[in-house]
């Protein structure tokens, strides 16, 4: 296996007074093996006791294989900071079976909690200022990772392990769940769920939703183009290629039965219609709800989809 299949890190995990490791921060992962004799002393000042929450904080050293599944959680928290550290791109390694590696922690804004510890300790987490933000088992991306280039609205919305490319914004109603994102400059008002990836120079209108593969039985990946435009409230659970535009308000999934409204008529008169599996990945298509008869339409287009404010994404 290539060295360029594997991604190792100096991390600092959390252990809490029962031996859950609830998370581990790796605050420079990289491409390649581990080295024999890494140096950890960047990172020894940082471990040790903190009572308030009681846990430990331990200095690890970790190294993955990316086409291997997930083995402990401190492997599943390196994976997560190789997407967000933009060292692979989402879909580019192997996950299988990370929740079972993640546990439900209580998210404070002092560090992770075990969610059994939480009642006991609360009073003294309260004297001490230390409020509780979540239960999940994932946190937030920019307590770990501050991608470069990026705007974030709101931290809250934006997973760990998600990929935001540099010129990308997330708007305060934009959510970008892990392994999922970016690959260029995009604008983000809506949801891009696990395993979609958009493409340099579109946008995900407000409201906008895209369907990702946790769950509903569905294993298409959908992906999205460069500067294509899903417009606000819309929705696709099919990929879109790159100038497409969903009109506002619209949701087209692969079983949705789709007009081709400037194709030669049929024998008959009428238009043909296919599903929208059927367009699912083509460029330069504008879907539509035609406002007299309430049908969904397909229907080429030439040109650019969308041109994005070049001031909001430098």
């Amino acid at each position: 296996m290539s060295d360029l299949r594997h991604v190792w890190g100096i991390g600092l995990a959390t252990r809490s007074s029962n031996g859950t490791v609830l998370d581990t921060w790796f605050p420079a992962p990289a491409l390649g093996a581990a080295p024999a004799a890494p140096d950890t002393a960047v990172l020894d000042a940082a471990a040790g006791a903190d009572e308030r929450r009681d846990v430990t904080l331990e200095v690890v050293v970790v190294d993955i294989d990316l086409d291997a599944a997930p083995a402990s959680t401190s492997d599943a928290y390196l994976r997560l900071h190789a997407l967000s550290h933009r060292l692979v791109a989402p879909n580019e390694l192997d996950l299988t079976g990370i929740f079972g590696h993640l546990p439900n922690v209580s998210w404070t804004n002092a560090g992770p909690v075990h969610p059994d510890d939480l009642e006991r300790l609360r009073p003294s987490l309260q004297r001490a200022g230390i409020q509780v933000q979540g239960v999940d088992k994932f946190p937030r991306l920019t307590d770990y990772v501050t991608p470069a280039g990026v705007r974030i609205a709101d931290a809250s919305r934006v997973r760990l392990g998600a990929h935001l490319a540099p010129g990308t914004t997330v708007m305060h109603e934009g959510f970008v769940n892990f392994n999922a994102g970016t690959l260029g400059a995009s604008m983000v008002e809506g949801r891009i769920s696990q395993g979609v990836v958009v493409g340099d120079g579109s946008d995900i209108g407000g409201g906008a939703s895209i369907m990702g593969t946790l769950s509903g039985g569905g294993t298409h990946r959908v992906s999205i183009g460069a500067r294509t435009l899903l417009g606000a409230n819309a929705g696709i659970g099919i990929s879109l290629g790159d100038d497409c535009i969903v009109e506002a308000g619209l949701y087209v999934t692969a079983g949705t039965k789709i007009v081709l409204s400037a194709e030669a008529p049929l024998h008959d008169g009428s238009r043909p219609i296919v599903k929208g599996a059927q367009l699912s990945g083509q460029n330069g298509i504008l879907f539509r709800r035609n406002s007299l008869s309430g049908a969904v339409e397909a229907v080429r287009r030439d040109g650019v989809g969308v041109t994005l404010n070049a001031e909001l994404h430098a």
